[in-house]
């Protein structure tokens, strides 16, 4: 499993509710993606940042999607180059289940 993090600057003064309505414009595209495992949006007001958490099936799917296409897509979304660190994944606790799982 592979573990990538996308973060990317944006504006000085975008709030919440843009960011919110720009995430679910690619909401669904990820929700079909096969190699997807799982995505979480995120935003940081602060920065302001945005991003996402984006855990893969495999290292080669992580760089297939996030190739120069999408950062073309980020660049035109929202008006920065995208920032990514791909990292691989060795352990998942779900406290829920309460399973540790090792890759």
């Amino acid at each position: 499993m592979i573990t990538e993090i996308v973060t990317f600057p944006l504006p000085p003064g975008t709030n919440r509710k843009f960011v919110m309505d720009l995430y679910r414009q690619s909401a669904s595209k990820w929700l079909a993606n096969p190699d997807l495992v799982q995505k979480y949006y995120f935003f940081d007001q602060e920065g302001p940042t945005g991003g996402g958490i984006y855990i893969w099936r495999s290292r080669d799917a992580a760089l297939r999607w996030h190739g120069e296409e999408y950062r073309a897509m980020v660049r035109s979304l929202y008006g920065a180059e995208p920032q990514i660190q791909i990292l691989d994944a060795l352990l998942h606790v779900d406290p829920v289940l309460g399973v540790v799982t090792a890759f």
